[in-house]
């Protein structure tokens, strides 16, 4: 993803929104009034802890918490191209 690019986020049961490049999808999630639990913020915790649909995702920190393989952490990751998501 280049530095201006805008990517969707689609949350399962909730819409469609975007994520500019410069932000996690936490953050992405937070600005669009969308509420996910969290504690951290660094992926240290696990609570935010989200499944993935589809597309793909790069971590900005290391996740320490336990995830599934479908599972990502947006407190600390942010999309590499459109994807689905359904929170937990």
């Amino acid at each position: 993803m280049n530095e201006t690019e805008t990517l969707r986020i689609t949350i399962e049961g909730d819409g469609t929104i975007e994520q500019k490049s410069d932000s996690s999808m936490l953050e992405s999630l937070e600005a669009h009034g969308i509420e996910v639990h969290y504690h951290c913020r660094e992926g240290f915790c696990g609570a935010c802890r989200t499944k993935l649909l589809s597309g793909k995702v790069t971590y900005l920190t290391d996740p320490l918490a336990f995830i599934d393989d479908d599972e990502i952490l947006p407190c600390c990751c942010k999309a590499d191209q459109d994807v689905c998501i359904k929170l937990l």
